[in-house]
């Protein structure tokens, strides 16, 4: 072979390794770890309350919609800010509109299926409408989730921080401590704490701000007495060692009446979706069997008779088994 194919060789290796590190670097910087936090972090100042209205509105329009219409229109609907807490506080990428969006594309794909499905278009409509509220109840799950997580990381962080000070640390230094050494996701949320008051934030307004993104009973409690050692004075760590022992004991019950209900809970499952399957299984097995119940004035009120004892029946089961701690 010629010099010439050795060098073209050469030079198209040096060109796909070049075209691939490219690439790379585009998507780290579009997608990877520091442009996460740094969008984590825009969102986290956005949905954390004693924000300027100009600012406000600059973080409200990176996070709600990249278009200038739908950010619009988004920004007069009321209670808006709440839904992008919510999104903020379930730690999902998600904005508004692309929450809307994905409800929409749920209830299209849902519509779609008319022409496939010997049951009447009306039902089928509100079928589609209830599919449509799918992905708000997985953002509902995921903030439940992740609140969850950060309940059972507050004792820990809650040591920490009184540990710091028997150390000589101050508060601020400690929250630093908690949200550099903890695990996300209540490290991150310390630790937007901390830059706040790094910032030029007084420590009130950056702990009322912590109380309004992590809206857990705990860590008020927690807030609260901090708020009221800096005012009235005390022994800072004493009080976080009390309420980081009640916290760890009160979750420890929880778990226990947890488990000796999870046979309720389980019941409560398999009644409230076993008709539903039933039904779908007839459907596709004898579909003139379930005609009746669309097609008769009684058979209606019998659809409606069985939905309504079902709802209430879920209710009571809920709450029984729903024991607060």
């Amino acid at each position: 072979m010629s010099t010439i194919f050795y060098a073209f060789a050469i030079l198209l290796f040096v060109a796909v390794v070049l075209c691939v590190e490219g690439l790379y670097l585009w998507w780290n910087n579009a997608h990877g770890p520091a442009a996460k936090r740094i969008e984590a972090r825009l969102r986290a100042l956005s949905a954390g309350g004693h924000v300027s209205a100009e600012r406000l509105s600059i973080l409200k329009k990176r996070m709600l919609s990249d278009t200038p219409l739908v950010q619009r229109w988004l920004m007069s609907v009321p209670r808006i800010g709440s839904l992008d807490r919510w999104l903020e506080q379930s730690g999902s990428s998600w904005s508004v509109a692309q929450l809307f969006g994905y409800c929409g594309l749920v209830v299209l794909c849902a519509v779609a299926l008319v022409p496939l499905l010997p049951v009447p278009v009306p039902l089928i409509l509100g079928g589609a409408a209830l599919a449509g509220v799918l992905p708000v109840l997985h953002v509902i799950r995921q903030r439940h989730k992740r609140l969850k997580q950060m309940e059972a990381q507050l004792p820990d962080a809650v040591d920490m921080i009184s540990r710091a000070l028997r150390a000589g640390h101050a508060f601020s230094g400690a929250l630093g401590m908690v949200g550099t050494e903890m695990k996300a996701p209540i490290g991150p949320e310390f630790r937007t704490t901390f830059e706040e008051i790094n910032y030029g934030v007084a420590l009130d307004e950056a702990m009322t701000n912590l109380a309004m993104r992590v809206p857990i009973n705990d860590l008020r409690y927690f807030v609260i007495a901090v708020l009221i050692q800096r005012e009235s004075g005390g022994n800072l760590a004493e009080i976080l060692d009390t309420i980081g022992n009640l916290v760890r004991e009160r979750l420890k019950l929880f778990d226990k009446i947890r488990v000796l209900s999870a046979e309720g809970r389980l019941s409560a499952w398999i009644l409230g979706l076993l008709p539903f399957g039933t039904a779908a299984l007839i459907l596709v097995v004898n579909p003139d069997f379930m005609r009746v119940l669309w097609e008769d004035p009684l058979g209606l009120r019998m659809v409606a008779g069985a939905l309504f004892s079902m709802f209430m029946g879920v209710l009571w089961m809920r709450k029984i088994i729903r024991i607060r701690v």
